[in-house]
């Protein structure tokens, strides 16, 4: 801090003891004061504002170095308002406390941000070696193929299938990557519009027609609403949630993905007669990583799928919730509530 700066911050005070000054010189003067006496009241006047000024601006200065000093010595400089020194001035103590706020509010989005670059860099390297499983089916298939020559001949429709089936796996674990990147910041990538829930979860199934025959699993749908929503992000949660129906299956397997309406709006219901969730575990289904007991016995279980339709729904503004009944099945709930373009 210059002087000059200092002075420009109190010109009011300046302009107010000048003026002062002046108006008691005349006062002073018109009374019959002899001139000597009102320029010696003067000078102190000017003395003694002169005095205030100078300890005034030292101890400014003084301040803002030791300011400086430890901002230099900080690594992490955006910890400056923990560490500021403690003053006789309420005006400097207010600073302090709102830059401290202003501080505590960088520290949680800088928590946040490194969270959330942690989970990325776990969910890459999880992602990776599940990757590795269906590359290499689809390698072992191609080289039994060839080593079989003749003998395999009758055999291409179902290494066609398996390698079908593992592409779908491929693309399930890409897909789940590029959601899970674009997770962090939806609104960049959603499109809110009226949608039939209907034409969504048959393309669904659809996609995954195969996997649902080799596993010999039937799904009914009866989804008549329509919401307004993103339908490839609702698209992206139902082929989840159809996946763990799928995988967590037993035999007579069935799905049944039906929608009905609720006074506060609509729910769909992706219902399956599975083997179940724990009941000490199905508050934690939608952590990221957790598997439980049914994923332990499970080589395909990687815990991010259901974590991932937590995210999404919370995004979205939709409400996603489980029942279950271990050794029974499995009914997870997304309750789109009544949308503000309905309203208007």
């Amino acid at each position: 801090m210059t002087w000059k700066d200092f002075l420009g911050d109190r010109i009011l005070l300046l302009v107010l003891n000048l003026a002062g000054m002046a108006i008691l010189a005349g006062f002073l003067y018109v009374t019959g004061y002899y001139e000597n006496n009102i320029l010696l009241i003067l000078v102190t006047w000017l003395g003694i504002l002169t005095g205030y000024l100078i300890v005034g601006f030292v101890r400014r200065r003084n301040h803002f170095r030791k300011l400086e000093n430890i901002l230099e010595q900080l690594d992490q400089r955006f910890l400056l308002g923990e560490l500021m020194p403690d003053t006789f001035s309420a005006e400097d103590r207010l600073y302090k406390g709102l830059i401290k706020r202003s501080n505590k509010s960088v520290i949680e989005q800088l928590r946040r941000a490194e969270e959330e670059r942690r989970d990325y860099k776990e969910y890459i390297e999880s992602w990776v070696h599940e990757i590795k499983a269906p590359l290499t089916s689809i390698a072992l298939i191609c080289e039994n193929r060839r080593k079989s020559g003749e003998d395999g001949r009758g055999r291409e429709k179902e290494d066609f299938r398996a390698i079908d089936l593992e592409s779908q796996r491929v693309e399930n674990y890409v897909e789940m990557a590029l959601y899970f990147a674009r997770s962090k910041q939806v609104y960049k990538d959603y499109f809110i519009r009226k949608i039939h829930l209907e034409p969504v979860v048959v393309d669904v199934v659809t996609r995954n027609r195969l996997l649902c025959i080799q596993n010999q699993v039937r799904v009914e749908v009866d989804c008549k609403e329509e919401v307004y929503s993103d339908d490839k992000w609702i698209g992206f949660i139902i082929h989840q949630l159809l996946l763990n129906s799928i995988k967590y299956k037993k035999e007579n397997a069935q799905v049944s993905i039906y929608t009905r309406k609720i006074p506060s709006g609509c729910v769909l219901a992706v219902k399956d007669n599975g083997i179940g969730i724990l009941k000490e575990e199905l508050p934690r289904i939608f952590e990221k990583g957790f598997t439980g007991s049914n994923g332990r016995n499970n080589r395909y279980s990687t815990g991010m799928g259901l974590y991932l339709c937590g995210k999404l729904c919370e995004k979205l503004g939709i409400q996603i919730r489980a029942e279950s009944e271990y050794g029974q099945g499995t009914t997870i709930y997304l309750e789109f509530p009544i949308s503000r373009y309905i309203q208007r």
